[in-house]
């Protein structure tokens, strides 16, 4: 009898010891989160001209963030990149920007924009230590007012918006032509399955196909480090080399179209949200790439891109711009340089 009563006794020890260990797990886990921030921005820089533009967002963000405008801010410049990262720290100090540096393997530079998607991984594994979401973005975008919807939902782990226009992706309802194929076969992803979206500036009906230029995520995910490993499973085939040989659109968003395999294979459709069109908004799109409608209004945005658009503007672009005057002086002032 007293062999079984010490059992019981330790049975009860051991519960009671595995309970207590649980509960400071949970409290510790708790405090992680509460010293999180609850939003860190990140993007990235392989030249002069984008260090510039990632000046001119961080600017935009201390400037219109509201809630969010002291958040931390990480730009990742590629270190195989002639971008001097002492005088882009200085130029961006007074901002209190963190200035980081990231790699990416030779081989994989032959590929436009590979260093976005490596630096990417990166953002995400500092964020998961830093900040409950992670606003992954391009260097040209700006922010004209507070990001609330960046903000993501507790059950949300993917905030995302449709590439700007069907320039490679499939029709819904279509069958994916062998580019899209030999994707979907080595990122083991059903395209049936795959949930439609609506092109901002052309209006067409296309399979999933995320913009890589705006992507809230959740860093514990790990959507940007999947990222990674499918541009990796694309850009080391040899079948799909040989077609970004023939055809330069598919040397240029390989790395965008590896986002579906990172997002579909890590998320269910219900932990993805689509952003409003308030986010990444295409400034002038239709005069750079042609558009069915126009892109001049800043009414309303919260976030808007501008891609190539200021290198050759047209010279009355601020009176043509409709929206805040506020607003378009602040654009003029950073932008007519």
């Amino acid at each position: 009898m007293p062999k079984i009563i010490n059992t019981i006794l330790s049975i009860i020890v051991l519960l009671f010891v595995s309970s207590a260990i649980a509960e400071v797990e949970r409290e510790m886990n708790m405090n992680k989160q509460i010293n999180k921030a609850p939003i860190m921005f990140a993007t990235f820089a392989e030249s002069e001209e984008q260090v510039e533009h990632v000046f001119i967002l961080a600017e935009s963000i201390r400037q219109f963030g509201g809630a969010v405008k002291d958040a931390p801010i990480y730009p990742y410049i590629g270190d195989y990149s002639d971008v001097d990262i002492e005088k882009a720290e200085e130029r961006l100090r007074d901002l209190n920007v963190t200035v980081q540096s990231s790699s990416a393997p030779k081989e994989a530079l032959w590929f436009y924009y590979a260093g976005k998607v490596y630096a990417s991984a990166v953002a995400e594994k500092e964020a998961e230590k830093q900040a409950s979401v992670l606003v992954w973005m391009d260097d040209d975008t700006i922010f004209l007012d507070e990001p609330s919807e960046l903000l993501l939902p507790t059950d949300i782990s993917f905030g995302y918006r449709p590439v700007m226009h069907n320039r490679s992706g499939t029709l819904y309802g279509t069958e994916p032509g062998p580019f899209w194929s030999r994707i979907y076969e080595l990122l083991n992803v059903d395209y049936n399955k795959l949930f439609p979206m609506t092109t901002p500036a052309d209006n067409q009906k296309i399979y999933a196909y995320f913009n890589a230029g705006l992507l809230v995520v959740r860093p514990e995910a790990g959507v940007l480090r999947a990222w990674v490993k499918d541009f990796e499973k694309l850009y080391k085939d040899s079948v799909l080399a040989g077609m970004c040989q023939e055809n330069v659109e598919h040397r240029i968003f390989l790395h965008q179209t590896a986002l579906v395999g990172a997002a579909m294979n890590k998320l269910k459709q219900n932990e993805m949200t689509e952003l409003s069109d308030k986010y990444n908004y295409p400034l002038f799109f239709e005069q750079m790439f042609g558009a069915v409608h126009e892109f001049g209004s800043i009414e309303g945005i919260t976030t808007l891109r501008y891609d190539i658009y200021f290198r050759n503007p047209d010279p009355d672009w601020a009176e043509k711009l409709k929206g805040s005057s506020e607003k378009v002086e602040w654009l003029k002032k950073y932008l007519n340089r």
